[in-house]
């Protein structure tokens, strides 16, 4: 047999079962028990087409792939005793040390019934209304990024397996190709309009007394007004606790080093009005926020006080990651914040 997959993984009232013995793929919501399809063998080399169904292999949700980013991976590698003064120097090398290493990560769409059950937000992408004079904020529902080996394939004979409301505007179904589901043009168009703010350029990560931080930087886009330029920047932030001991995230504390010369700390209890644990049954939480500045580029770095299930905290590294604004075609959309 070459998949031997056993998993069995809770979101709140979520069951994913996956099955290896009879390749079938089956969630628990509300105490109901769904066949939603028959698990593939995992690509070790190549890309996931346009129109894969997947299982997230953290997360459990279902999903599908909508098109492939390329994008560098720094991964730190930094010995855990390392002296807590040095975070101050982190900014000076940002993704510098490290050597970038190329890797696939996937647009998708979230099957809305699993939305509830996730431990991380489903409104990740967002980007500025076109009102120069709006300050709005506005998220796209159900889009996630996700890596390569993140990707469980499965296949499915239903012509419409997930719920999203872009999934019949940007997917037909195609009974005789492999996946049955291929890009329709409003797909291709919509992702040539909205390229600025959806690019997945670069991935950072680094690990600290086993909780790993995976942080993805995206440009969103400018705010011009008659006396300032105000640049805005969203960061998506992955923690997994690779560890046997329950840890949960007590504090956050960020340095935002900017071209224009000012350095601001910031500091506050949780993330996102939560202080997540994360456990061998739950162990990851993904979230998004914002920053702005006032020059188009900049570095942000940090740590995360941890707090493991016998009593012992540690500050868990943040990788210093870059800020830096791109080029805009005056008929793009900016994104946001």
């Amino acid at each position: 047999m070459e998949l031997m997959i056993g998993v069995v993984k809770c979101l709140k009232r979520n069951i994913l079962d996956v099955s290896c013995r009879v390749y079938t793929i089956q969630v628990v919501n509300y105490a109901r028990l769904a066949e939603v399809g028959r698990l593939e063998t995992p690509k070790s080399q190549g890309k996931y087409d346009t129109g894969q169904l997947f299982l997230h292999r953290v997360f459990g949700y279902r999903g599908v792939v909508l098109f492939p980013w390329l994008a560098r991976v720094y991964d730190r590698d930094i010995p855990n005793k390392r002296e807590s003064n040095q975070e101050e120097s982190n900014f000076n090398h940002v993704g510098k040390e490290v050597k970038g290493r190329t890797h696939t990560f996937y647009q998708v769409l979230i099957d809305s019934r699993d939305c509830p059950y996730i431990r991380a937000q489903t409104e990740a992408v967002t980007f500025l209304g076109n009102q120069e004079s709006s300050r709005s904020l506005y998220a796209i529902p159900g889009l996630d990024y996700v890596a390569h080996e993140d990707i469980l394939p499965y296949t499915t004979t239903e012509k419409q397996p997930l719920q999203h409301e872009l999934f019949d505007k940007f997917l037909m179904y195609y009974p005789d190709k492999d996946p049955p589901f291929g890009a329709q043009e409003t797909l291709r168009a919509w992702q040539k309009k909205n390229h600025p703010w959806l690019e997945l350029s670069d991935v950072h990560k680094e690990t600290t007394e086993n909780v790993r931080v995976t942080v993805i930087p995206f440009y969103m886009g400018c705010r011009e007004s008659q006396s300032t330029s105000v640049f805005w920047w969203r960061y998506c932030i992955r923690l997994e606790n690779l560890g046997e001991l329950t840890v949960q995230l007590r504090e956050r504390h960020w340095r935002i080093f900017s071209l224009s010369g000012t350095l601001e700390t910031v500091r506050g209890r949780g993330v996102v009005g939560q202080e997540p644990v994360l456990s061998s049954s739950q162990p990851a939480f993904q979230y998004s926020s914002h920053v702005s500045l006032q020059a188009p580029s900049g570095h942000m770095w940090g740590t995360f006080r941890m707090e493991r299930e016998d009593g012992y905290t540690f500050d868990c590294r943040i990788p210093p990651f870059s800020l830096e604004s791109k080029n805009e075609e005056p008929t793009t959309p900016a994104g946001s914040n």
